[in-house]
């Protein structure tokens, strides 16, 4: 099973979906994230706020930041090598990156909410 890792710049979640101005393109990608999920895919994110300490054990994403800084964030890596900086990649680009068939009719769904529990009950949201 391919393992992807996305190291998402400072948000106030895991997913950056809060509050009343929701970016529409961290929408579709989260839809995307979890269509990869629904595939088998391991995925992980990991939230520069929250988990910065992870951002400086891997070498490849600590070369990133010193290159380009926080304009290098989203850092997305499969299989530990990466794969995509400095944007959020398309659903058909992540199903390349894992080595999954993309299916015509697989268009990204609507996020089914903002938050995970947790960060409901922590007061993210």
């Amino acid at each position: 099973m391919t393992d992807i890792t996305v190291y998402d710049p400072a948000m106030c979640c895991s997913t950056g979906i809060c509050g009343a101005e929701v970016d529409q393109q961290l929408v579709t990608f989260a839809a995307d994230l979890d269509w990869l999920k629904s595939q088998g895919m391991a995925v992980t994110r990991i939230n520069l706020s929250q988990e910065p300490a992870k951002f400086a054990e891997n070498d490849a994403v600590k070369s990133v930041l010193e290159i380009k800084g926080v304009e290098g964030l989203p850092v997305v890596m499969t299989g530990g090598e990466v794969s995509s900086a400095g944007r959020y990649p398309d659903r058909a680009e992540l199903a390349q990156f894992a080595g999954v068939a993309l299916v015509a009719d697989a268009a990204p769904a609507a996020s089914a909410g903002c938050c995970s529990a947790e960060e409901k009950s922590s007061g993210c949201c």
